[in-house]
């Protein structure tokens, strides 16, 4: 028997600071069974959800498609249990199914990765190593710090015609790089070098280091060329006046004073905010998600909702009916619609639900429970310095040939058809709030992400 392991969301609260967001299908051939009595073996009978039960005849088509969904649950339970999804059993089941999926026999390739500034820098991997592998071989070449690694990601983005980057996931621990990017068969698919933190405080550690700075200076550049960063007329000239004199620190410790410094951007989308059927550009960064709009006949606004204020979210996914409101066997599936819908404390004691329509939904939930496990770990007094994990036998294998980070060139002139743009509202509660509903009761509870974070709103908050 085979199944495939969807797609399942962030796991709030937890500690080792991943979210478990995949959006693609494993067909893995692995007997489920022999893997559960494994990890049964290994944490007990009492940790484990409860099996899919078997029957013992033949199966019906429909049965054989109710199987597989009870296996999917099944698999989406375990890897949101913090002890289960965390093991190494599980892990190691999914790097097998990836490569059996694909059929990708391990053997030593060489891997493209982009940093920011789309410079190229090929890392030899092997097709079975694991996303902190493929990190460690592109920080060796880089000549960063171990300790410094664990400040950066690796980002699985889809090239646009105009060069910009469409971020698709976050690569999770347990993915294979090298079969993830050759399994979409499409030349538009990189993997990206990016910082995976959200407050510019932590830029500090990453500065004192030459490679790190250049990293982050890079990332700047790009960052202001594409418009997600804000700059105003003067600011861009402060800016091009620090690159001149190749200035980098002070670049960037006023780029760090800039609307959406660090911000990451996605594709124009639709929200039901603040009404129904509104075209958005969503950013995330500094603990909160920023919506930019317009409306009939307004100046570009801005409004912000601070992930300390939402008490919960999730993401669903629906495929759209054919014309007519049927479907039927023989025709094929629409695009699978998802949404991530939050619910937002607009005022003291009135929450609110709020609904983004995006292919990228995934991505900002990840994006979301991120910023939550920064926000924790910071109030617990602790800090994200660490050294990556190293499995048992690992080494870090160190490049014997190392790569600079090439300096970006100057800024170019400011778009003059940027506009600015104005807040709609400081605490959004003045804000006229159409059309936004609950989203469909058919998710389970456990379908949505409690915020850990939300628990330390005080009245002072709001």
């Amino acid at each position: 028997m085979h199944f495939s392991i969807p797609e399942t969301e962030s796991r709030s609260g937890d500690s080792g600071g991943s979210a478990y967001v995949v959006r693609k299908h494993y067909e893995c051939r692995l007997p489920p069974l022999i893997f559960c009595v494994y990890l049964r073996k290994e944490y007990g009978a009492n940790v484990l959800p409860a099996f899919p039960p078997k029957k013992l005849f033949s199966l019906t088509p429909a049965e054989v498609e109710q199987r597989r969904e009870q296996l999917e649950k099944y698999m989406q339970a375990v890897r949101q249990d913090p002890l289960l999804g965390s093991s190494e059993t599980f892990n190691s089941f999914l790097r097998r199914a990836q490569q059996e999926t694909q059929q990708v026999p391990t053997e030593e390739v060489s891997l493209e990765v982009l940093l920011s500034n789309g410079q190229k820098v090929m890392v030899n991997v092997l097709t079975s190593d694991q996303t902190e592998d493929v990190l460690e071989a592109v920080a060796a070449k880089l000549d960063l710090p171990d300790d410094l690694i664990g400040y950066f990601s690796l980002f699985l983005v889809r090239e646009k015609e105009d060069g910009a980057f469409s971020f698709v996931r976050k690569l999770q621990e347990f993915e294979l790089p090298y079969v993830s990017v050759t399994s979409l068969r499409s030349q538009e698919y990189k993997i990206v070098l990016r910082k995976s933190y959200w407050d510019s405080a932590y830029d500090d550690d990453v500065m004192e280091n030459r490679v790190g700075l250049n990293l982050l200076y890079a990332q700047t550049v790009s960052d202001i060329e594409r418009g997600w960063i804000l700059v105003t007329k003067e600011q861009h000239r402060q800016l091009k006046s620090l690159q001149e004199k190749v200035s980098k620190k002070e670049f960037l410790r006023l780029a760090q004073t800039l609307r959406h410094y660090g911000y990451l951007r996605f594709d124009p989308c639709v929200a039901d905010f603040p009404e129904k059927d509104c075209p958005v550009v969503v950013s995330a960064g500094n603990s909160e998600l920023s919506l930019q709009l317009r409306l009939p006949g307004q100046q570009l606004r801005e409004g912000s909702f601070r992930v300390t204020r939402m008490r919960c979210w999730r993401v669903t996914s629906s495929v759209p009916l054919p014309s007519g409101g049927t479907s039927s066997p023989g025709r094929g599936r629409g695009e699978v619609r998802l949404e991530l819908a939050f619910e937002y404390l607009m005022s003291k004691d009135r929450l609110q639900w709020v609904t983004i329509t995006s292919p990228q939904a995934i991505m900002m939930s990840i994006c979301l429970q991120s910023m939550v496990d920064e926000l924790m770990v910071k109030k617990s007094g602790g800090s994200i310095r660490k050294m990556l994990r190293r499995r048992v036998g690992g080494t870090l294998r160190r490049s014997e040939s190392q790569q600079a980070v090439k300096s970006p060139p100057l800024l170019e002139s400011p778009d003059a058809t940027r506009e600015s743009m104005v807040k709609l509202s400081s605490k959004l509660s003045a804000v006229s709030l159409r059309g936004i509903g609950s989203p469909s009761t058919d998710a389970s509870a456990s379908d949505v992400h409690g915020n850990f974070a939300f628990e330390g709103i005080g009245d002072e908050d709001l």
